[in-house]
């Protein structure tokens, strides 16, 4: 997988080789849609609005900061919102799953638990996010639902679509899937009700910036520091998220002198994935931390962010449900 990945980012001899595949990939996507458009496939409404966040590629994108942050701007309009997550990588053999903070990441997932951390609402897991809505609403009372992830996921009726994009990659090679990392084509975006860019915007989009907070050290010893607390040392940094050197670039951007251990996205850690050999800093992302903090010791820091989108989407997803509930 990985050594595919890296041909997602230029267009070489294996991209175009799997081009015809592409094709046939763009066509059942294409017809899936149509047939949700259509009436052919069966599309759920639940009782209460649901808005997606979610990307037509492959990886990482900011999704889950911006989950967080939208939860929190429909509190301030006196909204319950609730959020529903597939729960990937959870091994939890009875679905839906309600998850609080102290959840397992084994059993319903390390983004779940993320969120049930940071968005103060309601989450729930279920690779049937339509079962997972449904329970948001009738058993904690959530009258607003955000889906983490979920833009392809149809059977879920939707009244807002948010995609967002990695700023940096932004479309790869522009191939669909197994030719380049895009889930759908380029052109799913202009039906979709805004995009959101984590980086530079360009014509249309809406930018978004990841602000860091600070540093909490895991184990024992709890303590925060400052985001200049790691200026001009070395520090080792293990990134198991969609695009790890976009935390590695972070840390540089704070002056730190990084030594890059990247994982697969979703990466299940264990204690020898920590060790190094020396005693320097070990940096993470929240998400890593939420799998790593049964065993790390005093060498171990998580950078902490908070997803900073252009203001105008606060006033738009608001508009929005106000449109579609008729005032």
């Amino acid at each position: 997988m990985h050594w595919l990945e890296r041909h997602w980012y230029r267009r070489g001899l294996v991209s175009l080789l799997l081009l015809p595949a592409a094709a046939l990939y763009c066509a059942l996507v294409g017809l899936r849609r149509m047939g949700y458009r259509l009436g052919w496939l069966r599309t759920v409404h639940v009782p209460a609005p649901v808005i997606v966040v979610g990307n037509i590629t492959v990886g990482g994108s900011g999704k889950t900061p911006l989950v967080i942050w939208l939860a929190g701007v429909l509190k301030q309009r006196n909204l319950r919102p609730g959020i529903v997550t597939r729960g990937y990588g959870g091994r939890a053999r009875d679905w839906p799953r309600d998850v609080r903070a102290d959840s397992d990441p084994e059993e319903v997932g390390d983004e779940p638990v993320l969120l049930a951390r940071a968005a103060g609402c309601p989450v729930v897991a279920d690779p049937d996010r339509v079962r997972g809505a449904q329970r948001l609403v009738r058993t904690h009372g959530c009258d607003v639902i955000v889906s983490d992830d979920g833009l392809q996921h149809y059977r879920l009726a939707r009244a807002v679509e948010i995609a967002v994009i990695d700023g940096a990659r932004r479309f790869g090679n522009g191939f669909c899937l197994p030719a380049g990392p895009l889930r759908e084509p380029v052109g799913r975006l202009r039906h979709v009700h805004a995009v959101v860019t984590q980086g530079e915007p360009q014509a249309g989009e809406l930018g978004m910036a990841l602000i860091e907070t600070g540093f909490t050290r895991l184990g024992a010893r709890a303590e925060t520091a400052e985001v200049s607390a790691f200026r001009g040392r070395t520090a080792h940094a293990v990134a198991g998220i969609g695009n790890p050197a976009r935390f590695f670039d972070h840390l540089r951007r704070l002056g730190v002198e990084v030594i890059e251990h990247p994982f697969p996205d979703h990466h299940p850690y264990t204690p020898a994935d920590l060790e190094f050999g020396d005693r320097l800093p070990v940096l993470m992302t929240a998400k890593d931390a939420v799998k790593c903090e049964r065993f790390a010791d005093e060498r171990c820091w998580v950078l902490a962010v908070e997803a900073h989108p252009d203001p105008r989407l606060a006033d738009l997803v608001p508009r929005i449900l106000k449109e579609r509930r008729g005032g």
